[in-house]
């Protein structure tokens, strides 16, 4: 039973988040190579600008924004489900090699099949969700143990081992491919916001809104699974068949995400954390906070690293690991 005082305050909290995204995005709507003032912005919205302004605001901005905003999301997602599920805060798909898997598929769809331009937007999560599948698979088979279960600093470690060895991967591939196309997966390594337009907004936001239901409804054996294996074994839950069906839902929010934003980690690191912080450990109250806690966070580093720099910004990948290496390394000491 969860006491109303804190149901109240994870609304009140989940409000302000909304309205803390809020005023992130106008930021992120104003700010840029091409100012666009903030009296001018809800007229522009309104469809009362011009050519240049709507063009800046609805083809370059706002599209932006949005990706930036559901990506955050789908990641937070992922690293709420696989803390809960491995009972190990260092989990993040983006250090435990998840986000690796899936950039290499989209690096192989990329480089080596044919691109039809009319599928091409929405083909990029379905290989990245497979990528990242096999990688899942081949995580859990070595940290699992027939006696003992899922080992949960196992599947950490291991993850890191294929994280570097995927890396590596991705080198190869690189070495191997057309100079033109090196460019996109440079890009992609440093978590650069390239799938900022309308279609990829279609292609991603299906994702978002099936996986995150599934995991609310799923909220109660994540408690349990958080537990220990013996306690959710004597009230009936279904351990292994649980864990596989969380296990995709997170893998498919991760790979969604990082096709179209590229590789970043540590967002589905900090957004539980913090979640947990304000609200405690319970699945139906940390997780709908931390996947906007997720959508915040991407969003401020995007909006602060394309305008730190000129002309190019610096990707948020790269804003999210100087928050996000400091971060992993105090928990990796704490624990």
């Amino acid at each position: 039973m969860i006491g109303s005082a804190l149901v109240r305050k994870q609304r009140l909290l989940l409000l302000g988040c909304l309205i803390l995204m809020v005023v992130t995005a106008v930021a992120g709507m104003s700010w840029g190579y091409s100012s666009l003032s903030l009296d001018r912005l809800i007229p522009v919205l309104l469809g009362d600008g011009s050519f240049k302004e709507e063009f800046v605001l609805f083809s370059v901005r706002l599209p932006r924004v949005v990706i930036t905003i559901l990506s955050g999301m789908c990641l937070a997602l992922s690293g709420s489900i696989l803390q809960s599920i491995t009972r190990n805060d260092l989990a993040d798909p983006g250090i435990i090699g998840i986000n690796s898997g899936a950039g290499v598929a989209v690096a192989v769809y990329f480089l080596y099949f044919p691109i039809d331009v009319g599928s091409f937007v929405y083909m990029l999560p379905v290989a990245a969700f497979l990528g990242a599948l096999v990688t899942a698979a081949f995580i859990y088979g070595f940290a699992f143990n027939r006696r003992r279960g899922l080992n949960p600093i196992r599947m950490v470690l291991v993850g890191v081992g294929f994280s570097l060895a995927l890396s590596g991967m991705m080198m190869v591939i690189i070495s191997s491919a057309e100079r033109s196309k090196v460019d996109f997966i440079a890009k992609w390594l440093a978590g650069n916001i390239w799938g900022a337009d309308w279609p990829f907004i279609w292609a991603l936001l299906p994702w978002l809104l099936v996986l995150a239901p599934l995991t609310f409804m799923k909220a109660g054996s994540l408690n349990l699974l958080g537990l220990n294996e013996e306690t959710a074994t004597g009230v009936g839950l279904r351990i292994e068949r649980e864990r596989l069906v969380l296990i995709l839902i997170a893998v498919a929010a991760a790979a969604s995400a990082v096709s179209v934003t590229g590789g970043i980690a540590f967002i589905g690191l900090m957004a539980p954390h913090i979640a947990k912080a304000l609200v405690g450990p319970r699945n139906q109250l940390f997780i709908p906070l931390a996947v906007l806690i997720g959508g915040w966070l991407l969003l401020a580093a995007d909006t602060l690293g394309r305008n730190l720099a000129d002309p190019d910004g610096i990707p948020a990948g790269i804003m999210v690991s100087l928050i996000g290496v400091p971060y992993y390394i105090y928990l990796l000491l704490k624990k």
